[in-house]
């Protein structure tokens, strides 16, 4: 069997594989059975042509397929896309979209080379001018307060299954507005855990004006641009933003916090969202 043919062994997706791995502890060395995250390059064809390569985790990859066609602009709504196919291939794994006559005709006028990677979300662009789009401002009812933040990445601690397994991944997550975090998707790419959860959002039908998004990252300008086309209001994340990713959220009206942990976090733009215990939302 090809390698990524065993990452989808019997149709299902094999997220993770054991190894014999020899393991130091306090100088001394024994061999045991470890688990490590699978990564498979996915190719996402568009009406038959292919338009992006990535580096990701074999799962959810419907919802990543969906997900990366909303983030990047390529379809305007998931009523652009009319069927999702995937299929594995000795290299790799295709997932085939079928949309909209419009999208495609757009989509073959701003094609361009893209390999994407795991830690690169830019990668093969062409131009500045498509690095800095412009996300229309994000309106937003969303109002949090610090503890239901705090509980809410606890939450998601607890139900990141592929990280405890292997300790390689990433996740993204969706906050409701009652503190229930409704949705997770994990990947060994931060993007493409993002993009995961867009797509499930899309094809759910959360209602994205009163929750929150939560990464398992730092807030880089992507992170921000792609949460701004889902038309969510609030991203946190535990790491740090760049300079970058805090001057897009000011002029999209998002509410960026980072450094989440229990007793603290840091805001970096419209705080209004987020409330302290002794504040009114």
């Amino acid at each position: 069997m090809t390698i990524c043919e065993l990452a989808m062994a019997d149709a299902e997706p094999v997220t993770h594989s054991t190894f014999e791995v020899s393991r130091s502890r306090l100088g001394e060395l024994a061999l045991e059975d470890d688990e490590i995250a699978e990564e498979v390059p996915v190719a996402l064809e568009y009406n038959g042509i292919s338009h992006a390569v990535m580096l990701a985790s074999p799962a959810d990859l419907e919802d990543f397929a969906l997900g990366f066609s909303l983030s990047e602009g390529l379809v305007a709504s998931p009523r652009d896309v009319y069927e999702i196919e995937t299929e594995v291939r000795p290299e790799g794994i295709a997932v085939r979209l079928r949309i909209a006559a419009q999208a495609f005709a757009a989509l073959k006028d701003r094609r361009r080379a893209m390999a994407g990677r795991t830690g690169c979300g830019l990668c093969g662009t062409e131009s500045l001018q498509e690095v800095m789009r412009a996300p229309a401002p994000v309106s937003s009812g969303a109002s949090f307060g610090d503890a239901a933040m705090y509980a809410a990445f606890t939450q998601l601690q607890t139900r990141q299954e592929l990280l405890r397994h292997t300790g390689a991944t990433h996740a993204a997550a969706w906050l409701r507005a009652d503190g229930q975090v409704a949705l997770v998707r994990e990947d060994v790419g931060r993007h493409n855990a993002l993009d995961k959860l867009i797509g499930a959002l899309a094809r759910t039908g959360e209602d994205r004006s009163r929750g929150a998004v939560l990464v398992t990252s730092r807030a880089s300008y992507e992170m921000v641009l792609k949460t701004a086309s889902a038309g969510v209001g609030v991203l946190a994340a535990v790491s740090g933003p760049t300079a970058l990713a805090v001057r897009l959220a000011i002029d999209a009206g998002i509410t960026l916090a980072g450094f989440v942990r229990t007793g603290r976090h840091v805001v970096y733009s419209h705080p209004q969202r987020l409330h302290s215990r002794t504040e009114q939302p």
